[in-house]
């Protein structure tokens, strides 16, 4: 008898990994000793080393409500991953908190952050060899960038979003962030008293989680359920419940189903997955911003979108829920009429949602429909979910004009009047800080249309969100009766005919560049137009006399960025290898 024993007797480093997952890499054979010794540093034994290594992104942070109960989300995506055979790995990395930098120099880090987050997880994914993700996000461009570094990775992905804040109560109504910021412009008019702002301060975000409107993170919440990033029903529970906890230990255990059927976003994101969440952002009023990130998440995955596309798929769609800004209710009370599902379910139903199309979970859209408990369709509240038979509105509530001043596309999100025309006389800033100082002042009359520039992504840089500006607008009584554009962007919670995202921007030579004050300016929704009153000669014999501004920043991330960002046109990708031509 032979006494040489087997490979496998022979040698403790004979592992059982499937040599398809990348940290095959790090935790396989003798010479892979020392990555293993790393690994046992931190508690993992020989059973963690063999299974899927499953990276936990986590952007907790104490800088913003949306995300200070991330780690406990996170905990319970990591026990949902360990308890079903796989190897979790947390790791780290940043958020920017829109509403505490809003109206400040600050905020144009927040588009900023969407790339850094995206590069970031994207790293660590590629360099430590990880084999999945579940992608935990919480303010407004955590979501879009955990999906962007999903597409990007192409590892079997679950996005988790962190779930929303309830609202808060303020003289016997439920109020949200919104409220305060529209509660400044009502105090600065006189309209409110200080106590009650300070009131209303004080009881508008009673706790954790993301802004409670159908604002940026929810509206992206929902269209990761709408692309099949996430699974159905998963955006809608409130961030301190126990559902939102179960969400997470699904998320656990749905990455390692994803992993074990080699299910990656590339065999899930198609044409098809785009045109849905562009139906889903238009039928609940989403974010404005919404437009921007998804044609960024389209050119990463290498799906061809275009920003007229929004606009077609709007004219087709109506408008069938009514949520803040442009209603009264919340993600929470959509939540308890069934959450998303029962707004993709009529969808579906009316041929207006493509409920073949794949989800994370393996199954199509109208088969995780099959299978999720939702209310009879007769009886979800008609208070402000509607029919497709009868809508709110005969149209979605995303826009997208064209005209002089916005050969390249702009964006206006309709929470009011979609009837609304408006001509006017311009009143040009090159800032922010000046068009604010400007409203507050209460130099704004009747029929301005306010022209903010200088405010994109390559002039700002980083294409500054300006609810203060609008919300101090709305709150001075000229919801109806002023317009305002940009090539900058608007708040989700942003109402008004606000226009953003015109393009070409002002720092390229765009005709925004080129408006002066006391110019006619139209914004007419149902001819989708946004132009001057200005002749094609005249406007061009004004770039002959335009000079593009000095860089306002010439070091660090600002500069860096503002040289990579793409056109708002296009999504304002940074990535080489998605960007399209301008």
């Amino acid at each position: 008898m032979s006494n040489q024993q087997s490979p496998e007797e022979q040698s403790p480093f004979a592992g059982e990994k499937d040599d398809r997952l990348p940290s095959h890499e790090v935790t396989e054979g003798a010479e892979r000793a020392p990555h293993r010794a790393m690994f046992r540093a931190m508690g993992f034994d020989d059973e963690d080393l063999s299974s899927p290594m499953v990276g936990i992104a986590n952007p907790a942070a104490d800088i913003t409500p949306c995300n200070v109960h991330l780690d406990d989300v996170a905990q319970a995506a990591i026990d949902g991953v360990d308890d079903n055979g796989g190897m979790p790995i947390e790791f780290g990395t940043i958020t920017i908190s829109d509403a505490i930098s809003m109206g400040t120099e600050g905020m144009k880090a927040s588009l900023i952050s969407r790339e850094v987050i995206a590069d970031s997880v994207e790293l660590v994914a590629f360099g430590e060899r990880l084999d999945a993700l579940v992608t935990v996000a919480g303010c407004d461009k955590n979501l879009p960038g955990m999906m962007m570094a999903s597409i990007r990775t192409d590892l079997p992905s679950v996005f988790l979003y962190g779930g929303s804040i309830m609202p808060g109560q303020h003289e016997g109504r439920d109020v949200t962030v919104q409220n305060v910021f529209e509660g400044v412009g009502t105090y600065a008019e006189g309209k409110m008293s200080a106590d009650e702002l300070d009131d209303l301060e004080r009881h508008a975000c009673p706790g954790a989680g993301s802004c409670g409107g159908m604002f940026t993170a929810n509206t992206m919440a929902s269209i990761s359920e709408a692309l099949g990033l996430a699974p159905l029903g998963s955006a809608s529970p409130p961030a301190e419940s126990e559902e939102r906890y179960d969400v997470a230990r699904r998320a656990g255990e749905a990455v390692l189903e994803a992993v074990e059927n080699d299910l990656r976003p590339s065999e899930i994101l198609t044409k098809e997955s785009f045109e849905n969440a562009i139906a889903i952002q238009v039928a609940i009023g989403g974010s404005t911003n919404a437009v921007l990130h998804l044609l960024a998440l389209a050119a990463e995955a290498d799906v061809d979108l275009s920003i007229e596309e929004f606009d077609e798929i709007s004219r087709r769609t109506p408008k069938i829920a009514n949520l803040q800004p442009g209603g009264t209710k919340v993600m929470n009370d959509l939540h308890e009429q069934g959450g998303l599902p029962v707004v993709v379910r009529r969808l579906v139903d009316a041929g207006l949602f493509h409920g073949d199309a794949m989800t994370v979970t393996g199954r199509t859209i109208s088969e995780e429909l099959d299978q999720l408990d939702l209310p009879a369709d007769e009886d979800v509240s008609g208070d402000f979910i509607y029919t497709v038979d009868d809508p709110y509105q005969e149209e979605g509530a995303i826009k997208i004009l064209t005209g002089n001043l916005a050969p390249d596309g702009a964006v206006l999100k309709v929470t009011g009047d979609d009837a609304f025309h408006h001509t006017g006389p311009a009143r040009v800033f090159e800032g922010e800080e000046d068009a604010m100082r400007y409203v507050q002042e209460g130099h704004i009359e009747s029929g301005d249309v306010i022209c903010i520039r200088n405010e994109g992504p390559k002039g700002g840089p980083g294409m500054r969100e300006m609810l203060g500006v609008t919300a101090a607008v709305v709150g001075q009584g000229h919801e109806d009766d002023v317009a305002l554009l940009t090539d900058g962007r608007f708040s989700g919670a942003t109402r008004g005919p606000m226009v953003g995202h015109v393009a070409p921007e002002a720092a390229v030579g765009g005709p925004i560049a080129l408006l002066e004050d006391g110019d006619e300016v139209t914004v007419d929704i149902p001819e989708r137009e946004l132009s001057v009153d200005l002749s094609d000669e005249a406007l061009e014999a004004r770039k002959d006399d335009w000079e593009p501004r000095d860089a306002p920043y010439t070091s660090g991330v600002l500069a860096k960025y503002a040289n990579d960002f793409g056109s708002a046109a296009n999504g304002a990708v940074t990535n080489p290898g998605a960007k399209k031509q301008d």
